[in-house]
């Protein structure tokens, strides 16, 4: 891993919820509001809890499982495991479940989505003797 994604890495650790859900809240100020976020980068797991604007319940989220797959000149997204408090998200998180979903090529991103990859690139499994 190179030195500026463990610093990359080192901050995301570092930074306190409760600062990512204020920050979130101003972004998302008129549509939603964030009222809990757990994000574990060594397990790659994701909570988010959500209410949007005018609504009286929240939504949950669960991610579990994910990262990102390089073949030297693509990227694609794979989730193995996604479910929510809501029937309707659980059926369109099924749909993306599992399968790698590629991450648009943007020129003048290109050092952006290499450092993203490189934070979240897929642990080879272990091969069975």
């Amino acid at each position: 891993m190179s030195f500026k994604s463990s610093l990359v890495k080192t901050a995301i650790k570092l930074t306190p919820n409760k600062m990512i859900i204020w920050v979130a809240n101003i972004v998302l100020k008129g549509i939603a509001e964030l009222t809990d976020f757990n994000f574990d980068f060594e397990t790659r797991k994701v909570y988010v809890q959500t209410t949007l604007y005018g609504e009286a319940e929240a939504i949950e989220v669960w991610l579990d499982g994910f990262a990102v797959v390089s073949d030297g000149e693509s990227h694609k997204l794979i989730v193995q495991q996604a479910r929510s408090n809501r029937p309707w998200l659980n059926n369109l998180l099924s749909r993306i479940v599992g399968k790698e979903w590629k991450i648009p090529a943007i020129p003048h991103k290109t050092a952006e989505i290499e450092l993203i990859a490189e934070l979240f690139k897929a642990e080879s499994p272990e091969r069975e003797v």
